[in-house]
């Protein structure tokens, strides 16, 4: 998987972009482990791809989602036993 982000907030703390070998597009949120710091990668359907980006305030509230582990079921990639904790 290459995951390639097209728009980032810092300070908000998430990325948007798209999958390049899937063309999924996806919202990313860093978080870490007792190991490493690494990403959340969530699918976005190309509608809510373009809203995330049309809308700060839409993406930032998403990202918040994501933190509170509301859109689990959009992870691209499963965590495993030693899943991350949102920055």
């Amino acid at each position: 998987m290459r995951f390639v982000s097209s728009f980032v907030d810092r300070e908000a703390g998430y990325a948007l972009g798209v999958e390049q070998e899937s063309a999924t597009a996806y919202l990313s949120i860093p978080v870490s482990n007792t190991l490493t710091d690494y990403e959340e990668y969530y699918a976005l359907t190309e509608a809510e791809y373009d809203a995330l980006l049309a809308d700060a305030g839409l993406a930032r509230a998403f990202a918040e989602s994501c933190r509170r582990r509301e859109q689990d079921e959009r992870l691209i990639l499963k965590p495993g036993t030693d899943r991350g904790e949102p920055w």
